[in-house]
C-alpha cells in the first residue's frame, strides 16, 4: 500500500518500485472506466500539466468541434495494480478532467460529485459512505453458467467462488482499500465484499477500483465477474446498499442520544430528503433497462418508498443504535445497484439528503411491517409510493427533476437523459426470444 500525497511522493514511488507504466483513469457519463498509459519519463509533466485527449470519443463528453480535454491526475490516488506482473509493475492514478484553459470540465462525473460535496462542506458537513456491492461469477461473459449453488453466508466448499473472492480481497488490501468482511450472497454464484466507510469522493474512486479488481481477478481465474443487476431471472439480483452519514468534525451529525430512534433532526431531514426525491434520482442510481428487473417484489430488493429500522423490505433502513457507537449511526439506502456511475449516484443521493436538511423535510413514522405483504389499499393509506417500474418511467421522473439537474449540472444531466432515452428506444423496439417463443406459434 502506497500513501502518496504530492507529485514528489509519486515520482519517488515510481522510481523505487521500477514502475513501467502509469495508467490515468477517469469515467464517462455512464460510469465506464476509461484509461490511457504513460511511461515514467512523461509522468512529471503529466502530473503538473495533465495530459490531453480527444473528448469527442468519450460518451457524454465534448462535441467534435470542442473536443480537446485534459486528464489531470490526483497524486493521492497513486497505487500499484497488484494483478499486473511484478517484474513490470503498473500503477494507476485517478484523474480530474479539465478544459484546455485548465478549469474543471462540467462533463466530468468526478467534478459533479465534488460540487455536491462542496455544498455539504459549506454547511459544515463531511460526507462518509460505505457501499455494499454484490456481484456474480459466471463461466464466461456469453452465458450465465454458475460456479456454485451456494446460498446466503454458506461457508462450505462451494467450487471456486470463495477462493476468487479471497484473492480479490488481497488485491484490494494491497491498494490500501479496507475490507470489512465478505460472504456468499443469496443467489447461486453471487458474492459480496463490504468496504470500510470513507469520505465520499474517495469512496467513489474506490468503487471504480473495486469493480475493476473484481473483474480482473476473476479473469485471472478463468471466469467472468459481472455487476449486472439481474442476470438470473428467478434469483435475487445484485444491489449496492449505500450506508451514509454526515460528520461535523468528529461528531456524527445523525446521532441524538435523546431521540427514540437515536436520530438527530439533521438525520431525519436527510432521510426525508431521499424519500421525497427517491423516484426522480432512481434513473441515476439504477440506470439500466436491466436495473428494473431487480426492483420487483419477491427478491428482497426495495420497491416501495419507505424507511424502517429492522424492516429490510423498506427502501431505506436505519441500523439499530448500539450503546457507545454513536459514530456508527448511519442510514442505508437499499435501492441502488452496483452497475451505476458511483460519482453521479452518490452525488444525487447526497443532494437529496441535503435538500431535506435545507428545507426541513418532515420524516414520517417508520414502516416496520413487511410491505410486500400489504395490499395496495394498505400501502396507499400508509402513504407508501413505489419506485419507477422500468427505465422509461424513471426517465420521465428524472427529466423534470430540478434537484438532479442541479446536482449533475446541465451538461451531464442532458447527456445522461439523452443516452437513457436511446437505451429505452433500443430496448422497446427489440424483439426478444420470449416474444418469438410465445407469440410466433400462436399468432
Amino acid at each position: 500500500m502506497l500513501q502518496c500525497k504530492t507529485k514528489q511522493d509519486v515520482m519517488k514511488a515510481v522510481k523505487e518500485h521500477k514502475v513501467s507504466f502509469i495508467q490515468f483513469w477517469f469515467t464517462d457519463v455512464l460510469g465506464r472506466l476509461k484509461s490511457f498509459n504513460l511511461t515514467p519519463s512523461e509522468l512529471e509533466e503529466g502530473i503538473e500539466e495533465g495530459m490531453g485527449f480527444d473528448g469527442s470519443s468519450i460518451e457524454g463528453f465534448a462535441r467534435v468541434h470542442e473536443s480537446d480535454m485534459i486528464a489531470k491526475p490526483d497524486p493521492a490516488t497513486f497505487q500499484l495494480l497488484p494483478w499486473r506482473p511484478s517484474d513490470y509493475p503498473v500503477a494507476r492514478m485517478v484523474c480530474d478532467i479539465l478544459t484546455p484553459e485548465g478549469t474543471p470540465y462540467e462533463g466530468d462525473p468526478r467534478y459533479a460529485l465534488k460540487r455536491v460535496l462542496a455544498r455539504a462542506a459549506e454547511k459544515g458537513y463531511n460526507v462518509f459512505l460505505g457501499p455494499e456491492l454484490e456481484y456474480f461469477y459466471f463461466a464466461d461473459d456469453k452465458c450465465t453458467t454458475i460456479l456454485d449453488r451456494g446460498g446466503y453466508f454458506d461457508g462450505l466448499p462451494i467450487d471456486r467462488g470463495p477462493d476468487i473472492r479471497r484473492d480479490t480481497i488481497f488485491s484490494l488490501q494491497k491498494m490500501g482499500i479496507q475490507v470489512e468482511y465478505s460472504h456468499h450472497e443469496v443467489a447461486p454464484s453471487q458474492h459480496e465484499i463490504d468496504l470500510r466507510y470513507k469520505e465520499a469522493l474517495t469512496m467513489a474512486d474506490i468503487v471504480m477500483t473495486y469493480r475493476t479488481t473484481v473483474k480482473e481477478i476473476a479473469r485471472q481465474h478463468g471466469v467472468y465477474a459481472t455487476f449486472m443487476p439481474k442476470p438470473l431471472a428467478c434469483e435475487n439480483g445484485s444491489g449496492m446498499h449505500v450506508h451514509q452519514s454526515l460528520f461535523t468534525g468528529d461528531d456524527n451529525a445523525f446521532f441524538d442520544a435523546g431521540d427514540k430512534y437515536h436520530l438527530s433532526k439533521v438525520g431525519k431531514h436527510y432521510i426525508a430528503g431521499i424519500l421525497n426525491h427517491a423516484r426522480e434520482i432512481c434513473a441515476v442510481t439504477n440506470q439500466w433497462v436491466n436495473s428494473y428487473k431487480r426492483l420487483v417484489p419477491g427478491y428482497e430488493a426495495p420497491v416501495y418508498v419507505s424507511w424502517a429500522r429492522r424492516n429490510r423490505s423498506a427502501m431505506l433502513r436505519v441500523p439499530m443504535y448500539k450503546p457507545g457507537k454513536a459514530k456508527a449511526t448511519r442510514i442505508e439506502f437499499r435501492a441502488p445497484d452496483p452497475a451505476c456511475n458511483p460519482y453521479l449516484a452518490f452525488a444525487v443521493q447526497i443532494a437529496a439528503g441535503l435538500e431535506g436538511i435545507e428545507k426541513g423535510y418532515t420524516l414520517p413514522e417508520p414502516i416496520e411491517k413487511d410491505i410486500f405483504e400489504m395490499d395496495e389499499k394498505a400501502r396507499e393509506e400508509a402513504g407508501i409510493t413505489s419506485l419507477p417500474g422500468n427505465l422509461f418511467e424513471a426517465i420521465q421522473e428524472v427529466s423534470g427533476s430540478t434537484l438532479v439537474r442541479e446536482a449533475l449540472g446541465d451538461h451531464i444531466f442532458e447527456k445522461f437523459v439523452e443516452n437513457k432515452k436511446k437505451e429505452w428506444d433500443a430496448f422497446r423496439t427489440h424483439v426478444s426470444k420470449y416474444e418469438i417463443d410465445t407469440y410466433l406459434p400462436l399468432l
